[in-house]
């Protein structure tokens, strides 16, 4: 009689152990085996994070590929290196179009720092967002930016900004680049 509860009893454990046997376990890594955390990320020519999706205006749909204001002329003029602002080199040019209210830019022009002056044109091809109109009045900029990152900034980096707003199919324009911290 000893010997049927010991074969159920072993019946029992075979059961309730065989579905913990089946799991997957990693085994355990010393913290100090990890591998180490980059404390910034690294960036990697050409594989940067896609633009994030604007947000489209209310009324009608445009076709897509289609410039935001087809019938708005461009603004036309020269970026002149000013005292101290080397000719040429290493670095980007940045044009920048805003809204004379500020805001993010409508429309940006990348260049290549070359000799001065440079003829620039910015227009209804350059706006960065669908759906938005290249249309005055316009506050316009430019900018060395010698990383060729816009979104990073220089207190070395030579800039230039127009005294007054200027409508679409302006021209004749001069951007006269400065050092903000000369010396």
């Amino acid at each position: 009689m000893s010997l049927v509860p010991r074969s159920r009893l072993a019946l029992l454990a075979t059961l309730l152990l065989a579905p913990a046997c089946d799991r997957r376990l990693e085994p355990y890594v010393e913290p100090a085996d990890e591998p180490a955390r980059l404390e910034r990320p690294v960036r990697v020519p050409g594989l940067e994070n896609p633009a994030p999706r604007a947000r489209m205006p209310m009324g009608p749909p445009q076709a897509a590929g289609a410039p935001a204001s087809e019938d708005a002329a461009p603004i036309r003029g020269r970026v002149v290196a000013g005292d101290g602002v080397e000719s040429g080199g290493e670095g980007v040019l940045f044009v920048i179009a805003r809204g004379a209210g500020g805001g993010p830019p409508l429309a940006v022009k990348r260049l290549a720092v070359g000799p001065f002056p440079l003829a620039f044109e910015i227009g209804p091809a350059d706006v960065m967002m669908p759906g938005r109109s290249f249309s005055g009045p316009i506050s316009l900029s430019a900018r060395i930016d010698r990383d060729g990152d816009p979104l990073t900034r220089d207190p070395n980096d030579a800039t230039a900004e127009l005294a007054a707003p200027v409508e679409p199919g302006a021209s004749d324009l001069e951007l006269i680049l400065e050092r903000a911290n000369p010396g």
